[in-house]
């Protein structure tokens, strides 16, 4: 195939379909009746130093709590709580004001009431300083 002057750069055969990308960031893409795309994301940034120092409190506390068997219903919705707060840091980086208000009322709710094991204040403490310092 030869191309004149007037139609354009040679092109190669059409077999009745193609696709065409002029430029593409992240994502995945198929063609053909079979095809099948897989995109794996990750984020190339850790989180900033004080939700990196958040997530570190949030770990620690969640490691004081009583084990799973001996949790009292206090003791599991805070570990709800902490696990939510946990991942939203680990996959964005940072936790939203909501997220930490949230939290924030949760850990210090838990202080305040039976459920607070004594080995686990000074970590619920770490979180409250934490939170407190992103909020502020």
């Amino acid at each position: 195939m030869s191309s004149s002057p007037d139609s354009g750069p040679e092109q190669p055969p059409s077999s009745g379909g193609g696709v065409s990308i002029g430029s593409m960031t992240g994502g995945s893409i198929a063609t053909g009746s079979h095809g099948t795309a897989t995109s794996y994301n990750t984020t190339g940034a850790g989180p900033d130093p004080r939700h990196a120092e958040l997530l570190a409190a949030i770990r620690d506390l969640r490691g004081a709590l009583p084990s799973v068997a001996d949790r009292s219903e206090e003791d599991a919705v805070l570990d709800g709580e902490l696990a939510e707060a946990e991942a939203e840091i680990v996959g964005a980086g940072t936790a939203g004001s909501g997220r930490l208000t949230r939290l924030l009322v949760g850990v210090r709710g838990w202080l305040g009431s039976q459920g607070a094991a004594v080995g686990a204040v000074a970590s619920a403490t770490a979180v409250v300083q934490g939170v407190a310092q992103l909020l502020g």
